[in-house]
């Protein structure tokens, strides 16, 4: 199984969970992850990441490099699908146009196209003025799980060194 991480899980490790300061062994085990193709995200997610001129865009930009794929350009069938499925529902037309101007849509498509599971904070919601990642999922047949969950799945363990030493 593979990953497909939103920009929220980059983001929110940084500056909540894992920061890059205290805890080096998460971000050592995404590169790793990215390395061996299980933990990836796309170009599009790269860009709000290394937007942020901080930490994490710094080290977006030095080590996340084996993380972030380039979008492939022949996913229409899939870009259909999933405009299909904005339109069909109850929407406004400015949560439709503003999803199809964010990566979250590129994510959807992509986890759709390859069959990747969608990692991501957002959660399941009722609002029709804003189209959230885990609606599309769902809808679409896409897995969607938070990030504590593929680490569970995944068996990840960040575990301290000698603390004496």
């Amino acid at each position: 199984m593979s990953y497909v991480l939103d920009a929220n899980v980059f983001i929110s490790a940084s500056r909540l969970h894992y920061g890059l300061d205290f805890c080096p062994a998460f971000w050592s085990w995404l590169i790793h992850q990215g390395n061996v193709g299980k933990v990836l995200s796309i170009d599009k997610i790269a860009d709000e990441v290394k937007a942020g001129a901080d930490d994490l865009s710094e080290w977006a930009k030095k080590s996340g490099k084996s993380l972030f794929q380039r979008f492939p350009p022949s996913l229409d069938e899939q870009f259909g699908e999933v405009s299909n499925w904005a339109m069909s529902r109850q929407y406004t037309p400015a949560a439709i146009n503003n999803f199809f101007q964010v990566a979250d849509y590129h994510l959807v498509v992509f986890a759709l196209a390859k069959g990747y599971t969608v990692v991501t904070h957002e959660v399941m919601s009722d609002s029709r003025s804003r189209i959230k990642i885990p609606n599309a999922c769902s809808d679409l047949g896409v897995e969607c799980i938070t990030p504590w969950q593929m680490l569970r799945r995944e068996k990840a363990r960040f575990v301290l060194g000698d603390l004496d030493g």
